[in-house]
């Protein structure tokens, strides 16, 4: 009997010096990761800022199939949140501060215990990636977290391996997203020409892209200091498409109401006449417009029409990608001038 007396003695001395080694840990802890993703900030952000976007790349909705998910009826923006009950207890989140598309911040609350932080940033990198930080941390662990905590090696492992699992998910489902595009050969049509703004220029094949990330802006800030009104959007025309010479000559313009009458030397107003045309829309990045252009031509074979080497060839872009991040958005017109 003194022996399970001694035991117990040993026991409970044991339980007390483990209760008091977890209540001596800190009372905070945070716990990072980071991954560089290869989409627009902008479309990573509107993925988290939105709980119904969850679902689809969350860890713990992998771990738990059948966790019961509760949206409010505002999902995005400062006060959005949502709740759930699952096998390992109940929780919600909600959004209390957002700063489009580089930061967001939640409150998470699982059971009864005092709220966790979780901060998100969307850094873009030099070539065209983003950096996403997903970050959790708190200043009043309650006794059993700390508890979890040691059992699992501290809460960096215990939670920093879901964090890796989520950004990898959202990760994949982002780059998937950006990517669909679809094009359409709408067929034969009328452009209804009309005034426009343009600078003009040439270059190499190669530089095309960087020259028209050049040229725009000064039609748009030229249009901006000059308080002139935009009748549609912005396009450009392809004077000479020389493959052989590795050369590209065109146009940035912007249409206008009315003629415009210029006295800078780079902004020229035109004016286009009426033409018929081929029209081609792409949805989607524009690294595809090569596709549709082949796919327009094919169409003017197809259907025994005469591309009209004299004609006006250009692209409208119906969507301004300042306004939407994600590519997979992008609308382009495509007009291929035939006789």
């Amino acid at each position: 009997m003194k022996f399970l007396k001694y035991i117990f003695f040993l026991l409970l001395i044991a339980v007390i010096a483990v209760a008091i080694y977890i209540a001596v840990q800190p009372n905070s802890f945070e716990v990072t990761r980071t991954r560089t993703i290869d989409a627009p900030a902008g479309v990573i952000y509107n993925n988290v800022a939105d709980f119904k976007h969850w679902e689809a790349w969350s860890p713990w909705v992998e771990q738990d199939p059948t966790m019961n998910i509760m949206y409010n009826e505002q999902t995005k923006g400062v006060g959005a949140s949502y709740s759930w009950t699952g096998k390992d207890g109940n929780g919600n989140m909600k959004i209390v501060n957002t700063n489009s598309p580089k930061s967001i911040e939640h409150q998470l609350q699982f059971e009864d215990y005092d709220p966790s932080k979780i901060n998100w940033t969307f850094t873009p990198t030099n070539d065209g990636k983003t950096e996403v930080k997903w970050q959790m941390n708190s200043d009043n662990v309650p006794f059993m977290f700390k508890a979890f905590g040691l059992i699992s090696g501290g809460f960096d492992k215990m939670i920093g391996p879901d964090f890796e699992r989520g950004l990898e998910k959202l990760g994949s489902i982002v780059t998937k997203e950006i990517r669909q595009y679809n094009i359409e050969v709408n067929g034969v049509t009328e452009h209804s020409g009309g005034y426009y703004l343009y600078n003009t220029t040439s270059c190499r094949m190669e530089d095309f892209d960087k020259k028209m990330q050049e040229m725009f802006p000064k039609v748009g800030q030229f249009v901006a200091k000059n308080n002139i009104t935009v009748s549609g959007s912005a396009f450009v025309i392809y004077h000479k498409w020389d493959e052989e010479n590795n050369t590209v000559m065109f146009s940035c313009a912007m249409p206008t109401p009315d003629r415009v009458v210029t006295t800078s030397g780079d902004i020229l107003t035109g004016q286009l006449e009426p033409f018929k045309a081929v029209k081609t829309t792409l949805k989607g990045d524009y690294s595809n417009l090569k596709e549709a252009w082949d796919k327009g031509m094919k169409y003017i074979e197809q259907y025994n029409l005469e591309f009209d080497e004299n004609g006006v060839a250009l692209e409208s872009y119906v969507t301004d990608p300042m306004n939407e991040p994600n590519p997979a958005k992008w609308i382009t017109e495509i007009y291929m001038p035939i006789k």
